[in-house]
């Protein structure tokens, strides 16, 4: 689960980024499911989802024995071997057209040495009136860029929050050339007053800093450092020390990254502030004129210089992919997509004696979880009209690579798919009144949950904290990113028979203690009759879609839907 931390890799979004993202969340013009023939009622199978078998599966792949599901290592060959195996017994036909269960993906690590110096130096000043900053401590660096070595030496521009966002007229670099220079820019999207740019208190892509390491990239920069502060971004200074240090992983690419700047880094808000006081700026006031649609970028008068070497090592991951093939010969090669990785952080620095990230909650649970789905849509008869995969990616720890590596190389077009469903942490700690949707409103899928939930008495409720873009950090999103309407569930917080709060304090316990630790294991207190409960709900989710007539589709206002429209119309799908 990449949720909490600041590692996720994405391509350019190129064009579509640059004009549709449109935020402004609509609610739906009317409910997807009263539209239509009724829809059959969820088939017995649903009851068939149990917690025994669910605990099972976790037990096997957070064990000591799967070393911690690392791709390309021994974790990875046994979790691949073992979802093969249920995926075969379940009597599920191969995902992949060439009659195998895998895709495979192709993936550089790639490691820069730590011993890198970032040197700020004002024009016209003498040596040693530069600034040297220390690697992890003031700023972290590296390059996407597949060479042993790149070097940067370019005069530095602050660009306030580096966005170019056309339909809420604001665009943050005026038409200024950037090429060959160094983009200094602020986290997240401009907290604009009006609620209706930039979705008010919800973070857009434009907040996130893939998005700024692709704009950058877009307008030729030499490098992109973003100013890091802990409370906008969502996590201290320490989460990007230890995301970024050590070796990072990308997709294999054609041009082996040279699109990318050379140089993507952060450095911390303290440091930022005297580089802009050494050139006679201050950064709090113009933090401020960054906020108005009228501001201009401003050359801070400094270069900035940094030398980074790099080890490349290239490897080979897999997803794992099954299929349920729909009953009805007109609809059969239209899909529904569950996800979940398969993936955790496999062995790591040691900590209370134990360096086997097991990662039982994050993610073994939500791959039990599709495996458990799997098992009770193959027992439905008979199976639903559209037919069903069952994606389990890799590398979602590494920058969510596997699913990016899906969908923009499907098995099947995306076109034709009509949601995909993501489970990254199930619920553990027992049945809930309510669920989360991430990111509720931004589709009719939104319509099922609510439909389905209502009938178990249950609430739909949005995640507690849209300013953290938890959107746009797991697998769902590169589907969505594509155009197909994505759902990211979340567990509860209203827990049946527990005092009000409680729900809220152990996620915050799980992320101080366990998250992405060697203690991230299944503990004795697990109650997972709630995960029993949700997978039950997803399952019906996914039932009902693969039935209807009409397919799901993201609300006006969603920045994914121009991508979806465009890509639907020229079918003449609906």
């Amino acid at each position: 689960m990449t949720r909490r931390t600041t590692r996720t890799g994405f391509a350019t979004l190129g064009l579509f980024l640059a004009g549709l993202l449109m935020i402004g969340r609509a609610p739906a013009k009317k409910n997807a499911l009263a539209e239509g023939k009724k829809q059959p009622a969820a088939p017995a199978a649903a009851t068939a989802i149990s917690k025994e078998n669910i605990m099972q599966h976790i037990k096997v792949l957070a064990s000591d024995e799967y070393e911690g599901r690392a791709p390309a290592t021994k974790g990875e060959e046994l979790t691949i071997k073992y979802l093969e195996t249920q995926f075969r017994k379940l009597g599920l036909k191969p995902g992949n057209p060439n009659r195998t269960y895998v895709q495979k993906v192709p993936m550089v690590g790639i490691t820069a040495d730590p011993r890198a110096q970032l040197v700020f130096t004002p024009a016209g000043a003498a040596k040693d009136g530069s600034m040297t900053l220390k690697y992890g401590e003031d700023f972290m660096a590296w390059t996407k860029r597949m060479v042993p070595q790149v070097r940067m030496d370019d005069d530095m521009i602050f660009v306030g929050y580096g966005v170019v966002a056309p339909e809420f007229q604001w665009d943050d670099y005026k038409g200024l050339d950037m090429k060959g220079k160094v983009l200094v820019m602020l986290i997240n999207d401009p907290p604009v007053p009006d609620e209706r740019v930039f979705g008010g208190k919800a973070m857009t892509y434009y907040g996130r800093w893939t998005y700024k390491y692709e704009i950058a990239a877009e307008k030729g920069a030499a490098g992109c450092l973003i100013i890091h502060e802990t409370e906008p971004a969502g996590y201290p200074w320490d989460v990007v020390k230890g995301s970024w240090s050590g070796e990072q992983f990308d997709l294999v690419a054609a041009d082996k990254n040279l699109s990318r700047c050379a140089v993507e880094g952060w450095i911390t808000y303290e440091k930022a502030k005297a580089l802009f006081a050494m050139t006679g700026k201050d950064l709090d006031a113009l933090k401020k004129s960054a906020v108005e649609r009228n501001f201009k970028p401003v050359a801070l008068g400094a270069k900035a210089a940094v030398t980074i070497q790099n080890k490349l090592r290239m490897i080979d991951s897999h997803n794992v992919v099954a299929k349920l093939e729909g009953h009805d010969p007109k609809r059969r090669n239209e899909y529904v997509v569950y996800t979940a990785h398969w993936d955790h952080l496999g062995i790591g620095p040691e900590i209370n004696g134990d360096k086997i990230y097991n990662g039982a909650r994050d993610n073994a649970s939500g791959t039990a979880g599709l495996l458990e789905i799997a098992r009770a849509f193959s027992k439905v008869q008979p199976p639903p009209s559209r037919s069903i995969l069952f994606l389990s990616v890799t590398a979602e720890e590494k920058g969510l690579i596997g699913s990016r590596y899906y969908s923009e190389h499907p098995l099947y077009p995306l076109e034709k798919t009509l949601a995909a469903i993501n489970m990254d942490g199930l619920n553990v700690l027992g049945p809930t009144r309510d669920i989360i949707v991430v990111g509720l409103g931004n589709s009719t899928l939104d319509d099922y949950v609510k439909a389905i939930a209502a009938k178990e008495g249950r609430t739909v409720k949005p995640d507690a904290e849209p300013e953290k873009g938890y959107y746009y950090r797991s697998d769902h999103f590169n589907f969505a990113k594509q155009g197909v309407p994505a759902l990211d569930p979340g567990s509860g917080t209203d827990f049946i028979g527990r005092p009000e709060g409680w729900g809220l304090q152990m996620r915050k316990k799980y992320t101080a203690e366990d998250y992405h630790k060697p203690s991230d294991q299944v503990k004795p207190d697990w109650d997972l009759s709630g995960a029993a409960q949700d997978l039950r709900l997803l399952f019906e989710v996914g039932y009902q879609v693969a039935n209807a007539d009409k397919y799901p589709s993201w609300n006006p206002g969603t920045e994914f839907k121009a991508k979806r429209d465009a890509m639907m119309n020229p079918a003449g799908h609906h």
